[in-house]
């Protein structure tokens, strides 16, 4: 599978960008902030991609982070969610926009996107909700780790769940939600056991 591609930007069009890897023209199919973020023609272009294979079609599409990548595969599984209609939303909003529009059921903030109807946006909103907050909205800048108060006893309490087995997203949202109903004077025993509780859901 193609994950990521650095090239020449050797053309774009409404929609696409053709980058140029050693002689090979990669037609990448883009949100308009990917393809804003890409330059002009000739610059050298770095886009994330997703390969997508159906009956009739296989098609790479483009991102300029990963985390951009990340919030389309989880739009794309939404029901009713391609990605033609994964591409519009990104193109009309930040990844940061769409993590706090979900994150707060903010269904008119999604609906700004070209094609996505109020019933379409409210179900985008309903089911990411509880997924928004764990995920990326930078390259590298997971989006509840910045939601964690800086000190041990949280960094302590994500480390524990991650030697436990919990994966890195999952260890610090539980944590999160562990010190929003603690508080967050809490003890660190107390703030793994009921972290734990969150994640093991």
């Amino acid at each position: 599978m193609i994950a990521k591609l650095t090239g020449i930007l050797d053309d774009t069009g409404p929609d696409w960008a053709v980058i140029d890897v050693a002689g090979v023209g990669y037609l990448v199919h883009c949100s308009a902030k990917t393809l804003a973020a890409l330059g002009i023609r000739g610059d050298v272009a770095t886009v994330h991609t997703e390969l997508q294979v159906s009956e009739n079609d296989m098609r790479l599409i483009g991102f300029a982070s990963g985390a951009e990548r990340e919030w389309f595969r989880l739009l794309t599984g939404v029901q009713g969610v391609g990605s033609k209609m994964a591409l519009a939303v990104l193109s009309a909003l930040s990844t940061e926009e769409l993590q706090r529009a979900c994150g707060g059921g903010d269904a008119a903030t999604v609906a700004r996107a070209q094609g996505v109807g109020p019933k379409l946006a409210s179900r985008i909103v309903n089911e990411l909700k509880d997924k928004a907050g764990a995920l990326p909205t930078a390259p590298g800048a997971p989006g509840l780790a910045a939601a964690l108060p800086a000190g041990a006893a949280s960094n302590d309490a994500v480390s524990a769940l991650q030697n436990l087995g919990f994966k890195p997203l999952v260890a610090t949202q539980a944590v999160a939600q562990a010190l929003d109903e603690l508080g967050e004077g809490a003890q660190l025993d107390a703030l793994i056991r009921v972290a734990l509780k969150k994640a093991a859901r």
